[in-house]
Formats: structure tokens, C-alpha cells, sequence
């Protein structure tokens, strides 16, 4: 067995020892949901007895009972039943009961006993012994709320997480990078740094702070200075569009649940009236109906009326519309058009988290009309551009080619040559097996390659996309002339470097740990001038700066000193310039570099502005601690 197979075995298998653990310690009364293992370890889901519950101080007494169990070196049997045998064996267990209830009836079903006493539904595989999770490493961490099948509807249970690790050194390892990855929170540091904050009334939607829009425009403004290097001219189109366009995009059908709608209206009721057999949500069939009351006067809206109308989730439509304006040429292609409208995506209140899940949010979008014979190098062209872009941020990413699926829409010619070119362009980006291929795994209406990036910490994410799209064009009516007079459809290019703005400031946030380049800190320059005599002098400075395009704020006030450079510290500036009486009289800048105790004394103002505007320019990674040039 393969040594990750293996590690799966163990946390699934200790999985069942913390659901015998806790049955041991609040009694055969306690129901058991499902446990499986995760990425770091495993959790199980409970309901205890009335008026227990599991807490942070109960951990450690779990932990004991857990080695307990496992010093007991029980075997463990793996037994095929019948549903009604299986109906019998957990005839006290509701969840299982309605796990089992699902199965076809002539289903074999596997069960697995550890011990005597504690039988799990499981299809395995496990340890043979629980003496094999002698040397297991594991460690209770957090207990949550959950519920039965993730529907908020249904049984809250409590759910208790586990990290499990071949070693100690590993489970040590781990336990520290979490600790720095709390440290590292976006949440944590964007609140102390005043980026962002969010409110109830407006839920998965960020404020964006002064600071925060500081730095959002600053990467923005890199994400436009590289493409117009590369030929895209950008565009802006409605937030919010009458469902014809969404019937015709396909997102009315495939979408519509995550979409903000503004229904039409039928009119209004002249009496109360009750309206019955009404459903959270109509997919779900065993969803309790209900009867709405309606009060006279009431507007009645209706989705179905064609004025309806929806915030977008996606600005592909708007592009496709654009195009379509006029007539075009194979002359004018590829056209590229870049967007950074906002976009708004319902999701569920539980999954939303900071700004790497949010219902508001922009894209570095594009979408580039291109020939079949162009796709390989307009993506190659993209590759370069992610590589650029990921290479100013410090991080490294590696690719992902999603292939043709079995529900794939459009000519199978056309797809074999596009996944073709898209292999081709990975081959001699990365070199063959340099990256990772999902069969099958490709959107319906193309193949696609994502762009995974990792950070400080080691953690991956999916950031950038590139995807084919054979389909749009097709629902949308797009065509060009070709250079032999017929008329052709063009193959569409969805394309994301950044992803979501939000995300991937979230993202950065905690890559940097607050403690971001030069060119990308809301605030590049602070000004303490040390008393007020000196105020003159700091004004203008502060306007040189200015002028000169760099962000500069400074703290006028009849504070002390120390506190003023304490108060910049605190936001993380990298430069705090002390303006004194030499200063004023030399024309010069003393300057405190962030992250370090060491000062820079007397260096020309000019100078320094030259040397801010470089590290702008350059997009500088690192903060220096010397003045060149």
C-alpha cells in the first residue's frame, strides 16, 4: 500500500476510535453520524444526551480514552450484511438507520467492528488491529457546530476534529504551521490594518476601508499596466441585466440559484390571501411545504415576467455582446476584452469565510475572441502573463489540464485540436508529466487549465483559469468573416489571473503577513514631523512625494514622537521618515525601515523619491534597507 493510501487507512481507522472513545466516556446513548478523514487528520460528527456536550476542556480526556482503546490492540473485522441485517445491527442509530434506508435493497453492505462493543457502517479499509495505530500521532483541536448532512434544517450535531500524522515530529510540524496560519489570518490582519470590514445587513459583502481601496487599486493598476503591454483594451458593461440575456447565455438554467434576481412585478393583492404548498427550496422533495400569507397591498412578484432582472455572476455574456456589435473580420483577431466589473454570486451563510468566499467581488476578467488556428498562442501569451504577475508576488504555481467530459457540447474535432494545442503549450511550458492532467474533469463547453499558486506556508490555491469555450460563441450567434469570405464562429478565451480581487488579497494578506512590497502597501511613506515647528517642512515633503505618484500620509498632530512612529508601525508602513530641524534645514529625509531597527540619516529628498518611484516601477518584492542609486 502506498504510503498516502496508508496514512488515509490510519485517519479513517482513528476516526472510528474517536467515535468509540466518545460513546465510552457519554454512553451508549450518543448518536454517530459519519467520520470521515480529511487532509490533516479526521472528524466525526455527534449528538450526545440531553445536557452534555463536548467542550475544549474535554479534549484531553478523549485523547486518553482514544489510547486507551487502541493500547487494547483490539482486531478489527470487516463483516458483509444484508439491509436488514444492517437495520438490526443499528436499530438505536437514527443516522445510520437513514444512511442504510437509501440503499438499494439488494445491496451487500460492509460493517466493521472494532472490538466487541463498537460497530461502525463503513465501506473500509482499515487496520486489521488497533495496535497498528500504536505509533499514530493525533491530537484533538477544535470541536464545532454541524449539521446532519450539512442542512441547517436537520439535527445540529457536534463535530470533532482530529489531526493524525505518522510521527510526532510531523503532528508538530503541523500544529506549528496552523498556529502561524492563525497568525497570518486575513480577518485578524485586515482588521488591524483597516483594509476591509463587513456587516450583517450586506452578509459576504466587504467595505472596503481607505486603506483596503488603496491597495485593491494598486493591484488593479499592475493587473492594467501588464495587459496593455499585451494588447487588451478594457471595457465595462450593466451590473445588472434582463434575464433574455441570461436565457440565452445558458445561466438561467444552470445558475439561477446563485444568482441576485430583481423579479418581475404582476401586480399588487387587494385582499390577504394565503398561498399554500410553498418550499424553501423546489429541487428538494422531502422540503417541508408551508403556507405564505400574504397581506393586501402586497407588491406580487414574479421571476417568470421577462422585466425581470439579475445581478450578474459573470461578465462572459456582456463580452459576447460587445463583440457582436458590429461586423468582424479574421483581420481583427484575437480581440481581448478585459473586465473588473463587480460581480454577485449567492452562496450559503456557512460558506462563507473573509474574503476568500463572498457573494460581492471583482475578476480580472478577459475574454478573447480568437481563431481555432490562434489558440496556442494566445494561451501561451496568458501563461507568460501569469508568469509575470505570480513571479512579482513571490509565489510559485503549477498547472492543471481539465480535459473533454462526457456531457462535452460542440464539434469533437474541434476539441481533440484544442486539447491538442493546450497539451502542446504545457509540454514546452513545463515539460511532459510537469503537470497535472484531470480526464474527463474539463466545463461542457471546453477544455480548461488551472493555475494553482502556493504560498508562505505551503498551501495551495486556485487562482488563475484559462478556458476554451466552443459553446457561447454558439448560443450568442458570434461569427467573423474569414479570409475566404465565409463566415466563421470564434472560439472563445475565458481567462483570470488574480480569480476574484478579494480572494486573492486574502491570500496575500496572509503570504505576507500584513507586510506587503512597496509598491502594493496602502501607504508607502509615513511623515512624523517631531513638533509642530517642523510641520512646514513635512507638508512639503508630503506633496513631493505626492506628486511624484507615491502614497504618502503623515500625523501632524501635537502627539509625541514615539507615538506617532508607533501609530505607523501599527499599519505596517515601510518607510516612516523623521523630520526634524536638520532635516529642514538640509533638505533631507531620516527614514525608519520597517521591520527593522536600523535608520537611515540623511539622505536627500530627491534622492529618495527617485529610489520610491524605482521600486514602483519595478514592482519590487523585497523592501530594501539601503537607499541606492
Amino acid at each position: 500500500m502506498e504510503k498516502e493510501e496508508l496514512l488515509q487507512v490510519y485517519r479513517h481507522s482513528l476516526a472510528h476510535i474517536l467515535a468509540k472513545a466518545v460513546i465510552e466516556i457519554y454512553g451508549k446513548e450518543v448518536q454517530y453520524g459519519i467520520g470521515p478523514q480529511i487532509e490533516d487528520g479526521c472528524y466525526y460528527d455527534f449528538v450526545l444526551p440531553e445536557g452534555k456536550s463536548i467542550g475544549e476542556e474535554d479534549f484531553k480526556a478523549i485523547e486518553n480514552k482514544m489510547r486507551e482503546i487502541i493500547k487494547r490492540r483490539e482486531p478489527w473485522t470487516r463483516k458483509e450484511v444484508s439491509k436488514a441485517e444492517a437495520k438490526e445491527i443499528f436499530k438505536d442509530q437514527k443516522f445510520k438507520l437513514e444512511l442504510i434506508e437509501e440503499l438499494p435493497e439488494d445491496e451487500t453492505i460492509s460493517v466493521y467492528y472494532t472490538g466487541d462493543d463498537y460497530v461502525d457502517l463503513c465501506r473500509g479499509p482499515h487496520v486489521e488491529n488497533s495496535q497498528e495505530l500504536m505509533s499514530a500521532a493525533y491530537q484533538i483541536h477544535s470541536c464545532s457546530a454541524a449539521y446532519w448532512r450539512g442542512d441547517e434544517k436537520r439535527d445540529h450535531m457536534q463535530r470533532v476534529y482530529v489531526y493524525a500524522f505518522p510521527t510526532k515530529d510531523e503532528l508538530k510540524q503541523h500544529v506549528k504551521m496552523i498556529e502561524e496560519a492563525r497568525e497570518r489570518d486575513h480577518k485578524k490582519i485586515g482588521a488591524q490594518l483597516e483594509l476591509f470590514m463587513f456587516n450583517e445587513t450586506a452578509p459576504g459583502m466587504p467595505y472596503w476601508l481607505p486603506r483596503g481601496w488603496q491597495m485593491y487599486q494598486a493591484l488593479l493598476q499592475y493587473s492594467r499596466e501588464v495587459q496593455r503591454r499585451h494588447g487588451y483594451t478594457e471595457i465595462a458593461a450593466p451590473l445588472v441585466n434582463n434575464k433574455r440575456l441570461w436565457l440565452v447565455s445558458g445561466h438561467w438554467a444552470h445558475y439561477l440559484n446563485n444568482m441576485f434576481i430583481v423579479p418581475g412585478i404582476d401586480g399588487y393583492t387587494t385582499a390577504d390571501a394565503d398561498i399554500e404548498n410553498v418550499v424553501e427550496d423546489y429541487k428538494d422533495e422531502a422540503a417541508e411545504k408551508k403556507v405564505a400569507k400574504i397581506q393586501a397591498g402586497s407588491v406580487i412578484y414574479n421571476r417568470e415576467n421577462i422585466d425581470t432582472m439579475a445581478a450578474k455572476p459573470m461578465n462572459c455574456p456582456n463580452a459576447m455582446l460587445t463583440f457582436k456589435r458590429k461586423l468582424r473580420s479574421y483581420k481583427e483577431l484575437p480581440i481581448r476584452y478585459s473586465e473588473y466589473d463587480v460581480l454577485h454570486r449567492k452562496e450559503k451563510s456557512g460558506q462563507m469565510n473573509g474574503l476568500f468566499r463572498v457573494q460581492e467581488f471583482r475578476q480580472d476578467d478577459d475574454h478573447t475572441f480568437v481563431m481555432e488556428s490562434q489558440i496556442k498562442d494566445e494561451i501561451a501569451d496568458v501563461i507568460s502573463i501569469a508568469d509575470e504577475i505570480y513571479k512579482t508576488f513571490g509565489v510559485t504555481y503549477r498547472a492543471e489540464l481539465s480535459t473533454r467530459p462526457d456531457d462535452f457540447m460542440g464539434d469533437i474535432d474541434v476539441w481533440n485540436r484544442a486539447e491538442a494545442s493546450l497539451k502542446s503549450i504545457l509540454d514546452e511550458k513545463y515539460g511532459e508529466g510537469g503537470y497535472e492532467i484531470n480526464e474527463g474533469d474539463g466545463a461542457f463547453y471546453g477544455p480548461k487549465i488551472d493555475l494553482q499558486i502556493k504560498d508562505a506556508l505551503g498551501r495551495e490555491w486556485q487562482c488563475g483559469t484559462v478556458q476554451l469555450d466552443f459553446q457561447l460563441p454558439h448560443n450568442f450567434g458570434l461569427n467573423y468573416t474569414a479570409e475566404d469570405g465565409t463566415q466563421q464562429m470564434p472560439v472563445v478565451i475565458h481567462r483570470a489571473i488574480y480569480g476574484s480581487l478579494e480572494r486573492f488579497i486574502g491570500i496575500i494578506i496572509e503570504n505576507f503577513k500584513g507586510n506587503f512590497p512597496f509598491w502594493l502597501n496602502p501607504y508607502q511613506v509615513a511623515l512624523v514631523p517631531i513638533r509642530e515647528e517642523h510641520n512646514a517642512y513635512a507638508k512639503k515633503v508630503e506633496e513631493a512625494l505626492m506628486n511624484a505618484g507615491i502614497r504618502v500620509e503623515a500625523d501632524y498632530s501635537d502627539k509625541n514622537m514615539k507615538t506617532k512612529i508607533k501609530g505607523f508601525k501599527n499599519y505596517k508602513d515601510p518607510y516612516i521618515l523623521v523630520l526634524g530641524d536638520h532635516e529642514a534645514e538640509e533638505n533631507t529625509v531620516s527614514i525608519n525601515v520597517r521591520g527593522s531597527n536600523k535608520q537611515i540619516q540623511n539622505v536627500p529628498l530627491d534622492k529618495f523619491i527617485a529610489f520610491c518611484q524605482k521600486l514602483n516601477r519595478e514592482h519590487t518584492l523585497e523592501l530594501p534597507d539601503e537607499i541606492d542609486g
